[in-house]
């Protein structure tokens, strides 16, 4: 019987209740707001706020929102409610601090970090000079990415890892085959080749795992991006021409940008491409999500620094036009490079020129309310970012795994590849549901607890009876619903060994009815006339409210019904007249809508059992008396 309930309830989810279309808008701001769509994130927030729906969660995103647009004021406005709610995370004092930091209220900020560091929160004094970067320090609060093991490092350069369809591409100078080894002359290394070898292998990568083709060559070849359909590449190479290096009029070879195609298994057909120079370099392809745009480092004309990040359109036919510079708010006059673009639209790229950890560093551009305006830029923080340099990120389609490097210690060789993957916030949801009709049920008090039992979070359910709760990874915890009306209901989960993509646990709760002692008071006996089993007006009306009862409250009641006499007259006689009774009482219920299988019996008894009213031997009653003896009584024999 549970287990079609679950079915029923499943089927109703998926049909669907009004109340989901704010449950969707949350799941809408979500996204874009890990899209680092914060302008638009922001509206829908504003939206689930004014609507009430799931208010402390909205309100919290709501002011990470104007923290990401570099807007302390309002940050530190919505920060003051939401510092105030139960069971907020402590890390919100952290950013309520720094909000004010950015408004100068340099008092009440240290008030706040005081309550966050009592409360157990772990601060870099750094993060707190009058002069820092409020958002880079706040984003950086809690750890985002998490560093995986990599296999495939050598003891010389490796970088620029890229991944599709299980194997990953890099650029590497571990040059140590057979052949004659050149060295690059500014660091002694080999040239740089591009290696591909299986995502998920561990075996050691040399010479044979060479791009085979016609891309690489006796410079230097890499970093690379490959379009989605996976037949076309664009590489960095050499200004190198017919085996012949090119150098300019200071005498350094320049880098280019080539595009290969693959055929017969091979990457061959380079060809230089119209948006290189023989007097800058061009280099770090990388590519948007659906291949019509190329991005990439240069230092040409127009630059602002030392490297820009640059992009230009790619036509249908291949051909490339309207180069353009991404603009003041990414590039400096220092040296920008190694750009990326997530399955978002997100641009990465890493960078000596904006306020960092360590050299160069990476990061993150957030998107303004024109899609195609970059309104600011994220550092990454630690451990992506190091006191080093950092450098050639790449992201999955997953947006939770990918790769980086770095020169940072404990690395292999001079710049190693790093493996990342991040846990995005986790959250248990569902829905409260009258286990009785399937009916979802408001404002439903959900108290969520740790493993120890000690309260974690509570909250209401929505007019739709849904709920959502932050909570942590790799935790057992037991959720509990309750409601006035309803018996408790819990459901036990754990956090633990979950897949690191997964965002949500849905934890359903269904509560069974109290037995209603004013409502089933309302199952009233019905009196019979003397001698008589038809349905008197006044009995019909209590029969209309069990009905009403049966029908509309307790849909799933199962009752039983006990006719009764007076004791005048003899058993036999008596005995009759009850059967009567019970079957009169039986067939207006059932007339009237009462499914005959929720009636287990209808019998009648005479005057065999107790009495109402008992007068004596003599049975010497009042009218009154022997009224109450000649009845139908019901009997609730399931509720559920």
């Amino acid at each position: 019987m549970k287990f079609k309930k679950y079915i029923l309830f499943s089927f109703i989810l998926l049909v669907g209740f009004s109340g989901f279309s704010q449950q969707g808008r949350q799941r809408r701001a979500d996204t874009l707001f890990n899209k680092f769509s914060f302008v638009k994130a922001a509206k829908v927030y504003q939206e689930l706020v004014e609507n009430n729906y799931n208010k402390d969660y909205a309100l919290r995103k709501l002011a990470d929102c104007y923290t990401f647009l570099r807007d302390p004021r309002n940050a530190s406005r919505y920060y003051k409610t939401v510092v105030e709610q139960d069971y907020v995370p402590i890390e919100y004092y952290y950013k309520y601090a720094q909000a004010l930091r950015g408004m100068k209220k340099y008092d009440e900020s240290e008030a706040w970090l005081k309550r966050y560091k009592d409360s157990g929160g772990v601060v870099n004094t750094n993060d707190f000079s009058k002069n820092a970067n409020f958002i880079s320090s706040i984003f950086t609060a809690k750890q985002q990415y998490f560093l995986d093991r990599v296999y495939f490092n050598s003891k010389f350069s490796d970088f620029g890892a890229f991944e599709q369809n299980g194997k990953v591409y890099f650029t590497s100078s571990r040059d140590e085959g057979l052949g004659i080894k050149r060295l690059y002359g500014w660091n002694e290394q080999p040239f740089l080749d591009v290696y591909v070898t299986d995502a998920k292998s561990k075996k050691n990568v040399d010479y044979t795992n060479k791009l085979p083709g016609d891309v690489n060559t006796m410079y230097h070849d890499g970093p690379i991006a490959i379009t989605k359909d996976g037949r076309t590449m664009y590489f960095s190479r050499n200004n190198f021409n017919k085996d012949i290096e090119t150098k300019d009029k200071k005498g350094l070879t320049n880098m280019k940008i080539y595009r290969a195609t693959f055929v017969d298994s091979v990457w061959t057909n380079i060809e230089d491409l119209p948006i290189n120079g023989a007097s800058f370099s061009t280099q770090h392809p990388a590519l948007n999500n659906d291949d019509t745009r190329l991005y990439f480092a240069s230092d040409r004309k127009g630059s602002i620094g030392g490297s820009d990040i640059w992009y230009c359109d790619i036509n249908p036919d291949g051909s490339l036009s309207n180069v353009t510079n991404v603009g003041p708010v990414v590039n400096t006059e220092n040296a920008e490079g190694f750009p990326f673009l997530n399955n978002e639209g997100v641009l990465f790229f890493s960078s000596d020129g904006h306020v960092g950890l360590g050299l160069l560093d990476i990061y993150a551009t957030i998107k303004g309310e024109n899609e195609e305006e970059i309104a600011s830029i994220i550092n990454l923080g630690t451990p992506v970012n190091s006191s080093l340099d950092d450098f050639s990120f790449f992201m999955n389609p997953n947006g939770i795994t990918g790769y980086f490097a770095s020169n940072r210690k404990g690395g292999r060789g001079s710049d190693d590849i790093y493996a990342y993957h991040r846990e995005p916030e986790l959250h248990v949801e569902g829905v409260v549901t009258d286990a009785i009709n399937t009916k979802p049920i408001p404002f439903a008090r959900i108290t969520l607890f740790n493993d120890k039992n000690e309260q974690v979070a509570y909250m209401e359910t929505d007019e739709e009876g849904f709920y959502q709760i932050n909570i942590d990874r790799n935790q057992d915890y037991k959720i509990v619903a309750n409601q006035d009306k309803y018996i408790d209901d819990y459901r036990t989960f754990t956090s633990k060994n979950i897949q690191t993509e997964l965002t949500s646990i849905t934890a359903n709760l269904l509560l069974n009815p109290k037995p209603n002692v004013v409502k089933l008071a309302e199952l009233n006996t019905i009196y019979f006339d003397f001698d008589k089993f038809n349905i008197r007006p006044d009995a019909a009306l209590e029969l209309d409210k069990i009905v009403d009862l049966m029908l509309n409250d307790y849909p799933e009641m199962v009752i039983r019904i006990e006719s009764y006499t007076d004791p005048r007259g003899t058993d036999e006689y008596n005995k009759k007249l009850s059967i009567d009774r019970a079957n009169s009482t039986y067939d207006y219920l059932i007339s009237k809508g009462i499914d005959p299988d929720r009636i287990t019996s209808h019998k009648g008894f005479g005057e065999l059992k107790k009495l109402k009213v008992d007068c004596g031997d003599d049975q010497n009653c009042k009218e009154e008396q022997y009224q109450l003896n000649r009845r139908t009584q019901f009997i609730v024999e399931k509720m559920e």
